[in-house]
C-alpha cells in the first residue's frame, strides 16, 4: 500500500496549488505525478485528502476530494515559555520532540542569566511544521518572538483580563531558598483539563527576582523531579507530564 504523503498548506481550502517548498518536494524529491493521492494539513485543525491534478518542475496543483476536521488530541491547552539555549541544536530538538508529542504554544524568553539574547524563529517555524507533519498533527503550534521576561508576565496578565479567564501558571526552578513559595511537583500540581503555562529558565536557572516577580503574578514554583536537567530536557519533560495527566 503506498504511503499517503502529508503537505502543510495554511489556506488548503482557498487555494489548489501547494506553496512553493512543498510542491519542490512534492514534484522533485517525491515524483509526485497527476492522479497521486496526498493529504494537506492547514495547521488549524483540518485535514484534506486530495488528488494532483498537475506537477511540473516547479509547481503542484490539486483538488481537494474530502474535509476531514480533526478532534483534538488534548483539550486543554499548554504554551510553554523557554530560555532557548547557547546551543541552538538543543532548542531545535526541544522544538521538534515537543511538536511530536502535542503543545500548543512556544514563546522565547529573554532572562537575566540568559547566555542567548537572539532566536532566528524562521528556522524554529520550519522545524515546527515538519514534526507537524512528521506526526501528523492536525494543529501547528504558536511560535512567538523572543520576549524579556518582565514582559511577558505583563502580557499574560493582559491576556488573561482579555479573556475573562485564569489558566494555570507554573515556574520550574531548582532553588530551596525562604522567602520563595513552596515548590511541588508539577505532576502533581497540573489540574487535568485547564488550560496550562510553565516557565523553564535558562542554564543558570531564573534569578530570585525573576521568581518572586513570577510568583507575584500568580505562578507556582514546581519542581520535575530530584534530577538537574537541561533546560531543553526540563521542557520536554514538562511537556510530556502535561499530556500525559490530560489523555
Amino acid at each position: 500500500m503506498k504511503e499517503v504523503r502529508f503537505f502543510y498548506v495554511p489556506d488548503a481550502s482557498d487555494v489548489k496549488e501547494l506553496p512553493e517548498e512543498e510542491a519542490q518536494h512534492a514534484v522533485r524529491v517525491l515524483r509526485m505525478a497527476m492522479g497521486d493521492e496526498m493529504m494537506l494539513m492547514d495547521g488549524q485543525g483540518t485535514f484534506y485528502r486530495a488528488v494532483v491534478t498537475e506537477a511540473t518542475k516547479k509547481r503542484c496543483f490539486y483538488k481537494i476530494e474530502e474535509v476531514l476536521p480533526q478532534e483534538r488530541q488534548w483539550t486543554p491547552r499548554l504554551h510553554l515559555a523557554m530560555a532557548p539555549t547557547k546551543n541552538m541544536d538543543r532548542t531545535e530538538w526541544f522544538a521538534e520532540k515537543a511538536t511530536e508529542i502535542g503543545f500548543d504554544e512556544l514563546t522565547f524568553l529573554k532572562c537575566r542569566w540568559s547566555e542567548r539574547m537572539v532566536v532566528k524563529t524562521e528556522r524554529i517555524e520550519k522545524i515546527l511544521v515538519s514534526a507537524m507533519k512528521q506526526s501528523h498533527k492536525a494543529w501547528k503550534p504558536v511560535l512567538n518572538e523572543m520576549v524579556d521576561f518582565k514582559t511577558f508576565l505583563q502580557e499574560i496578565e493582559e491576556r488573561e483580563k482579555e479573556s475573562g479567564t485564569v489558566m494555570q501558571k507554573f515556574i520550574c526552578h531548582c532553588y530551596e531558598e525562604e522567602g520563595l513559595g513552596k515548590k511541588v511537583a508539577l505532576k502533581d500540581a497540573v489540574r487535568r483539563g485547564e488550560d496550562v503555562l510553565v516557565m523553564v529558565g535558562p542554564e543558570g536557572d531564573f534569578s530570585i527576582d525573576e521568581l518572586k516577580m513570577a510568583e507575584a503574578k500568580g505562578f507556582q514554583s514546581v519542581t520535575l523531579g530530584k534530577s538537574r536537567l537541561r533546560t531543553e530536557t526540563a521542557a520536554l519533560v514538562a511537556v510530556h507530564i502535561i499530556n500525559l495527566i490530560n489523555q
